[in-house]
């Protein structure tokens, strides 16, 4: 009866064993991943799955593209991003490889002297693997859970990178046209002050400013074309085209800002819910604290392995039996690896309380710039920018009635382009600080968010007590 109730436990435990091994599941984990990302970023996360989608980018190209386009183009096309996205797939890899029996080990030996021949068999299994694997599973799951969160924060942080450098690049595109809009104005009041000055209307003081004038925005509308193309070319990059694309074609102007800002009454506590970051140290924090209590678990057994063991000799009747290898604790106690342990847990708890710091702090500072720079692209659509057209409106009426000179016109004409510059920087920046308060929300706004530490022991040291 002991021998059957002993045969059943075995059975139930190798069962319980073999049960919890584990597979490659069909998405490889990036449902999980797009969920995650998609739920802080929206629509464009639908296009983590790359490979079926690539001719959706010819369909973006289409038409002029939009910052949601370009995120979507880059979560296809980025090689950067699908070589940090390969870290679910090592993860999930890991996970697999702690869920696999180890094979056993075969060791023949054979003795010969000229009247004799001795063979040794033996066959052994790590049973110390055996009885740990569903620890090294439960590590190896920990792992990858973080491996698909940092995942949704590499994605994350991609489309802040691209929406950044999309607002850059429309905003100096832009910028051309009016630079170029400047020296158009320039060069007819440089031409005209020369005409006058050769009949002696003009002085030549005036004829030199008005020379210089044009030289200035010869020189700004320079500098803008080739800001223009650097910002242009680093939206290119960021979107994984090797050459630019023939069909790029950028609005030629920036979104308006909404009518009214957004309300973050509880920013700060939006920020700790959702933040990819703080939801990694916490799963760090866990999987440090699970593999302590392991550590203390195990600290005794590090080798143990058990088998067959088959030997013949020659005119002798062949022995059978069994071999067992246990590694005797004499000089290690443990007690290193548990004090390691202990300060990695330490370690674990003080990165996610200054995760949970640099959340609040950056979300603070996010959400100020915001409404700052909300507020300045609301002075400039609503009070600059229509004053500056009333008054050039004005001006054109006094210079039809001849009350003012062609000079004062161009004059007026500069300063007005002067300030839809202005306007178009204000409003370039509401973009760029709307862009980033949605990244403090979801992920650090100063840094990408790091693939989950190797600095715990893993799963298969934890199978082996180290």
């Amino acid at each position: 009866m002991k021998h059957r109730l002993a045969s059943r436990a075995a059975a139930v435990a190798v069962a319980a064993i073999l049960g919890a091994c584990a597979s490659f599941s069909p998405d490889g984990g990036m449902d999980e991943v797009r969920t995650l990302a998609q739920s802080r970023l929206g629509a464009p996360a639908k296009s983590l799955a790359v490979d079926s989608a690539r001719n959706t980018v010819e369909t973006l190209l289409q038409q002029p593209l939009t910052a949601d386009a370009a995120v979507e183009i880059a979560l296809i096309n980025s090689p950067g991003l699908q070589a940090k996205l390969a870290e679910v797939g090592i993860a999930e890899a890991d996970l697999v490889a702690a869920g696999t029996l180890r094979n056993p080990v075969f060791a023949y030996a054979s003795k010969r002297n000229a009247e004799v021949t001795q063979i040794e068999r033996s066959l052994l299994v790590n049973v110390a693997a055996l009885i740990t694997m569903p620890t090294a599973l439960a590590i190896e799951q920990r792992r990858f859970s973080q491996a698909k969160v940092a995942a949704a924060g590499e994605v994350v942080a991609m489309a802040a990178g691209v929406r950044q450098a999309y607002f850059n690049a429309v905003a100096a595109q832009e910028m051309v046209v009016y630079y170029s809009q400047v020296k158009v104005a320039a060069e007819a009041g440089r031409d005209l002050a020369r005409r006058m000055a050769d009949v002696g209307n003009f002085t030549k003081l005036a004829q030199m400013r008005e020379e210089l004038f044009f030289a200035d925005a010869t020189t700004q509308l320079a500098r803008a074309e080739q800001a223009a193309i650097g910002e242009r070319e680093r939206l290119i990059r960021l979107l994984g085209f090797t050459q630019p694309p023939a069909a790029l074609a950028l609005p030629a102007r920036l979104p308006a800002p909404p009518s009214a800002p957004i309300t973050l009454p509880t920013a700060e506590q939006t920020a700790m819910d959702s933040r990819l970051d703080v939801r990694l140290a916490a799963l760090e924090a866990e999987a440090v604290a699970h593999t302590l209590g392991v550590t203390r678990t195990n600290r005794f057994l590090n080798v143990f392995e058990a088998g067959y063991v088959n030997e013949s000799e020659t005119g002798n009747a062949r022995k059978n039996g069994y071999e067992i290898t246990l590694e005797v604790p004499i000089f290690d106690w443990g007690s290193a690896r548990i004090a390691r342990g202990e300060a990695q847990y330490r370690q674990a708890l003080a990165r996610a309380a200054e995760a949970a710091v640099v959340a609040r702090s950056e979300v603070r500072v996010s959400y100020a710039a915001y409404r700052s720079a909300f507020d300045l692209a609301k002075h400039y659509r609503d009070e600059v920018v229509p004053l500056r057209k009333r008054i050039a409106e004005e001006t054109t009426l006094r210079y039809n009635a001849m009350l003012i000179g062609v000079f004062e016109l161009l004059a007026d004409a500069r300063e007005q382009v002067a300030s839809v510059n202005a306007a178009i920087e204000a409003t370039r920046d509401f973009w760029l600080a709307d862009n980033a308060l949605q990244l403090a929300l979801a992920a650090s706004a100063d840094r990408a968010i790091t693939p989950p530490s190797r600095a715990t022991p893993t799963a298969a040291a934890a199978s082996r007590g180290h």
